[in-house]
C-alpha cells in the first residue's frame, strides 16, 4: 500500500515505521530537523528488550507524492483541518482518511475531505511517547479496532491485514464507536490525569489517591457515554479495563503528559473536554472532568521554572 501519515510525533512515527515494513510510507511532517534526522538514520523504536530501526521516507512538501491509498492522521486534533488542507493532494476519489486520533468526533473534520465510505475512525491500545528527536518509545501494545461511520467495514479487511502482517494487530468493527468511547475511557481517566500528575501511566494504579481520582473520572466518562444511549457500558468493567493498561504500559507516558511537560499546547478539548461538552448536552453533572480540564489549561499557561 501507499500510505501517508500525517503527523512524525510519537504515534506517526511507531505506526509510519511499523507499516514502512511492507508499504511504501511517507511521513508528512512540518519540522525540517525532524525530516531531516528521519531520513538519514531512520525511525529507532525502544521495544521492550531491544531497539529496531525503520525506514520511512520523510516529507514536509506532498504535492509530488500523488493520491496514496491511506492518510492516516495523526496530528494533534487542533490541527486536523490544517494538515488534510495542506496536503490535499494525496487524497483521491479511493484514498481512504483513517483517525486513530485520542478523543471523539474527529471523523466531522475527516468528513470535509472524503465521503462516508473512505472515512475511517478507530482505536489502538499502542502508546508511544517521544525519547529524542526520531526516537520513540513503544511503551505498550495491543489492538487497533477501525471501522466505517456506517457499519459494512468488512472492505476494510485488506488494510486490517496489512496493519497485522506489519505487527500492529488490527480488526475491524462494525461497531467502532463503542470501541472509540471504551479508549475514551482510558484518555479521560488515565492519560489526563498523568499529565496533571507529571507521572507514568503505572502511577495511577500504585498510589491511592491517584487511583481514587481515576476511579472517579472513569465513573463520569461511563455515566455520559450510556446517557448518550450509542452503547450500554458497565461502570466495573470500565475500570477494570483503565487498570489493565495502566498496569501493562505501567513505564509509559502519554502524548498529552509531554505536552505538559514540554509547555506545549495540549489536546484536552477534545479528549476530557468533549466529557464536558457531551455532558452539558445531556444534563449530566462532571466535576471531575471540569477540574481536569481547567487544570490542564492552566498548567499549559505556566510559566517555564
Amino acid at each position: 500500500m501507499r500510505i501517508a501519515v500525517l503527523g512524525a510525533g510519537a504515534m506517526g512515527m511507531l505506526f509510519g515505521g511499523y507499516l514502512s515494513r511492507r508499504n511504501e510510507v511517507w511521513l508528512v511532517e512540518v519540522d525540517p530537523l525532524r525530516v531531516e534526522k528521519i531520513n538519514r538514520d531512520g525511525v529507532r523504536v525502544r521495544e521492550k528488550d531491544c531497539d529496531a530501526e525503520y525506514r520511512p521516507t520523510a516529507v514536509m512538501d506532498t504535492k509530488m507524492i500523488g493520491a496514496v491509498d491511506l492518510v492516516l492522521v495523526f496530528v494533534k486534533a487542533m490541527y486536523t483541518e490544517s494538515a488534510l488542507s495542506a496536503n490535499r493532494g494525496l487524497i483521491g476519489k479511493d484514498t481512504y482518511i483513517m483517525s486513530l486520533q485520542n478523543g471523539a468526533g474527529h471523523e466531522a473534520e475527516l468528513l470535509r475531505f472524503a465521503d462516508r465510505k473512505h472515512v475511517i475512525i478507530g482505536s489502538t491500545q499502542h502508546n508511544s511517547s517521544v525519547i529524542s528527536n526520531g526516537y520513540v518509545q513503544h511503551g505498550g501494545v495491543g489492538m487497533t479496532s477501525i471501522g466505517l461511520l456506517d457499519g459494512g467495514s468488512e472492505v476494510l479487511s485488506p488494510i486490517a491485514e496489512t496493519f497485522t502482517a506489519c505487527g500492529l494487530n488490527c480488526v475491524t468493527s462494525n461497531e467502532i464507536k463503542k470501541q472509540i468511547w471504551t479508549k475514551l475511557f482510558t484518555n479521560t481517566a488515565a492519560s489526563a490525569l498523568t499529565a496533571v500528575l507529571q507521572a507514568p501511566l503505572g502511577y495511577l494504579v500504585e498510589n491511592e489517591y491517584a487511583h481514587e481520582l481515576m476511579r472517579r473520572l472513569c465513573r463520569e466518562a461511563v455515566a455520559v457515554a450510556n446517557a448518550e444511549g450509542l452503547a450500554r457500558f458497565d461502570e466495573a468493567e470500565a475500570i477494570v479495563g483503565v487498570e489493565t493498561v495502566c498496569r501493562n504500559a505501567k513505564n509509559g507516558y502519554t502524548s498529552i503528559y509531554a505536552d505538559i511537560k514540554e509547555g506545549r499546547r495540549t489536546e484536552v478539548d477534545t479528549i476530557s473536554g468533549s466529557i464536558v461538552a457531551f455532558a452539558e448536552k445531556l444534563k449530566i453533572a462532571v466535576p471531575y472532568h471540569e477540574m481536569i480540564v481547567r487544570l490542564i489549561h492552566a498548567l499549559e499557561q505556566k510559566p517555564k521554572q
